[in-house]
């Protein structure tokens, strides 16, 4: 039944962009985790998001193979800019590939390296937007960092806040990702920071506003 919902959905959205369904395809091919990738659903509400947030600069922590990217490069007006960061070095030619193939590509600027500490080198730089789809045992640090880069009433965008359902679950004494993705959905329910709602879209995407 779920299945079959999603393909309904799929249906009745816009289409995948050709380059994009190329890379799902790649993706499942040549990657161990192919699932990571955002996906048609996902990519178009990242586009549309974009589109009606309308920020100058926008931030993405954790691009793995660029669709994510190039689906907020879709909805960016005129000059407005994209930095991106992926921490895996061996991601780096299929990302650049993916990236020159794309009409947005001079919209993206890519960053190789640890968020952690490439975010805090954009000094006296602010973002109107921020999409957190990266390790979940860092969740919270990347959010604790990326906040004060935010602009007022900004928004942030956390992927993967459900985590396959593990969030209701007591995690093995192991399993850093759901033990990671908990504490970051706890603190977060506590920050007044900000304004917050998890939308139960794939693997959960939480929603968030920053407060004047």
């Amino acid at each position: 039944m779920a299945y079959a919902l999603e393909e309904y959905i799929l249906a009745h959205i816009d289409e995948e962009p050709e380059l994009l369904r190329k890379m799902q395809r790649e993706a499942h091919v040549k990657l161990l985790h192919p699932t990571m990738i955002s996906g048609h659903l996902q990519g178009r509400l990242l586009k549309m998001l974009v589109q009606m947030i309308r920020p100058q600069r926008v931030l993405e922590i954790g691009t793995y193979t660029g669709y994510s990217a190039i689906s907020i490069a879709e909805g960016l007006e005129g000059h407005a800019a994209l930095h991106t960061i992926e921490i895996d070095e061996e991601m780096e030619d299929m990302i650049r590939h993916n990236l020159s193939h794309s009409s947005f590509a001079e919209q993206i600027t890519l960053h190789m390296g640890d968020a952690l500490e490439i975010i805090p080198r954009f000094r006296d730089e602010y973002f109107d937007l921020v999409f957190i789809d990266a390790d979940k045992r860092d969740y919270w640090n990347l959010y604790e960092t990326a906040l004060p880069k935010i602009k007022s009433e900004g928004f942030l965008l956390a992927d993967n806040t459900l985590w396959h359902g593990k969030v209701l679950e007591e995690p093995e004494s192991n399993d850093w990702q759901t033990k990671g993705i908990i504490a970051f959905n706890d603190k977060l329910a506590d920050d007044d920071r900000v304004e917050k709602v998890i939308l139960p879209l794939r693997d959960g995407l939480t929603l968030i506003r920053k407060k004047k």
